[in-house]
């Protein structure tokens, strides 16, 4: 199952799309870390501190406006 996964950062928001809901499941457990690391296209990425995080289960439809 893929969707996006929506990542709170000091003071922005990070959408990741079409990701397996087992690496939103790696961020999550790394939630309130001073980093979280996780693997994305075959490749080790820091995403530095992350909380809270939350999972849509599909794509977001940019068009509509969120």
């Amino acid at each position: 199952m893929s969707g996006t996964a929506i990542l709170f950062q000091d003071e922005h928001v990070t959408f990741i799309e079409d990701i397996d809901i087992s690496v939103y499941q790696e961020i999550k457990e790394q939630c309130g870390c001073k980093t979280c690391n996780c693997k994305l296209e075959s490749k080790i990425v820091n995403l530095g501190a992350v909380s809270p995080v939350y999972w849509h289960p599909d794509d977001v439809d940019w068009d509509y406006g969120y």
